[in-house]
């Protein structure tokens, strides 16, 4: 026997019912997207590497630890499997010059790769949702977004996530900063671990985000960027601020929220939660002026953020969040399979009327099986309805419709009725839910 062939560790196949939990949730996201008029845009999996080296910067962890790259055998391109997709989508958007008539709103879905060691919330393939408005200088932008993150929240049926903004100013800004952030931390050298030490002169902004223990007493003194910010960066701050007090959308300052990209300048904001443990962000995202003009197109400014599909999935399932699974409408009981093609007439008749049924299949080449046995799986699969296409009902060229379940507030399930093929598409409704 050929030895058995698994998944890559920490790439998960998601399969039913599971999936239809996926499916769920993409429904909803479409649905709200198209209400904020966000279109959506689909980009490669596989990016050229230097876009997110020159995007995400060198000095990062996603760079420096966890990309999947590679040499294309065919002409020696340096390749990697996108680990997030900001960067596509801009790289999408300033080759097809896509902002020439103006702003654009987009969201996309996928799968993201990164090299890591896998964990709960945490994969090596894993799957965000992101949404970008690319084209708009306004704050009212950063709000629009954080305003449909938390949107989807309430649609998701979530509970206590919590809203973190900060400031990273304009380059200006930073550059003071860091230079009062590189004076405080040589002063206190003996604080600092290895990775610190080695990203103090590359990229001192990153050690805030340290999760060191040992640390934290020491990064809660450091230097705060907020004080450094000026008038217009302040402004923009303010005016985001203003917009999501109005929505009555609760936020806590951070002021040592820096995001793991170099990107970002201006609003950074996470939606985090309690309930997940370490891997507590779901969703996190920013302003990123500055990100087209790097990566080779026209300057504009923009604004986006991403979730994690699995960790909010992981989330509903901590907090309880009931969802209906699908199951057909109905579901054929076939005693002999001569009927076979009568049974397939009806059956696409009802399905193009947009009923979903489900058809038993003979679990022999002889037979379809026992009539108790169909019903058995009829009522274990969930369907209402059970279609009975007996010997004597096809020979007065009807079908019986018994009824599985019982209707909402009725002690019993009605009487099995009989229906005339012909006419299908008629008690076809009888079947919708």
């Amino acid at each position: 026997m050929a030895e058995k062939l698994v998944a890559v560790k920490g790439m998960n196949d998601i399969l039913p019912p599971e999936s239809a939990r996926w499916e769920w949730l993409e429904d909803i996201v479409r649905t709200l997207m198209a209400r904020y008029a966000y279109r959506n845009i689909r980009t490669p999996i596989v990016e050229p590497t230097s876009l997110f080296v020159r995007g995400l910067g060198e000095v990062t962890d996603i760079v420096e630890k966890e990309m999947y790259s590679f040499e294309d055998r065919l002409n020696g391109e340096a390749l990697t499997l996108r680990p997030e997709n900001t960067a596509g989508v801009v790289r999408a958007v300033a080759e097809h010059a896509m902002l020439y008539e103006g702003g654009k709103r987009l969201y996309y879905m996928g799968p993201m790769f990164r090299h890591e060691r896998p964990q709960r919330g945490r994969y090596r393939q894993f799957h965000q949702i992101g949404a970008e408005a690319l084209g708009f200088p306004g704050a009212e932008l950063d709000a629009e977004l954080i305003l449909l993150a938390d949107a989807l929240w309430k649609a998701l049926g979530l509970k206590d996530v919590q809203l973190e903004l900060n400031s990273l100013g304009q380059p200006e800004e930073r550059r003071l900063h860091r230079a009062a952030l590189v004076a405080y931390f040589e002063a206190n050298s003996d604080v600092l671990d290895e990775e610190a030490r080695r990203r103090l002169y590359k990229n001192p902004l990153r050690l805030l985000d340290s999760k060191n223990p040992a640390m934290q007493t020491m990064l809660e003194a450091a230097p705060r960027l907020m004080d450094f910010l000026g008038d217009a960066s302040l402004a923009h701050f303010n005016s985001v601020k203003s917009i999501l007090e109005a929505n009555n959308v609760a936020f806590r300052i951070n002021p040592r929220l820096v995001r793991g990209m170099d990107y970002y300048n201006l609003t950074v904001f996470e939606f985090v939660t309690q309930s997940l443990g370490s891997q507590g962000t779901i969703c996190g995202g920013g302003r990123y002026d500055y990100l087209i003009e790097q990566i080779g197109g026209k300057a504009a400014p923009a604004v986006g953020w991403a979730l994690g599909v699995e960790r909010v999935l992981e989330l509903i399932k901590e907090q309880g969040r009931e969802m209906a699974l699908p199951v057909p409408d109905a579901y054929a009981v076939i005693p002999e399979s001569s009927s076979l093609p009568a049974v397939f007439q009806v059956m696409q008749v009802l399905r193009s009327s947009g009923i979903s049924v489900q058809m038993h299949s003979g679990s022999t080449l002889e037979g379809m099986g026992s009539m108790k046995s169909q019903f058995k799986k009829a009522d274990a699969s969930g369907a209402r309805f059970a279609l009975v296409f007996g010997a004597d009902e096809l020979a007065q060229g009807c079908v019986a419709l018994k009824p599985l379940r019982a209707p909402a507030g009725a002690d019993k399930a009605d009487a099995q009725t009989l229906h005339r093929l012909d006419s299908a598409a008629e008690w076809a409704q009888l079947l919708h839910r």
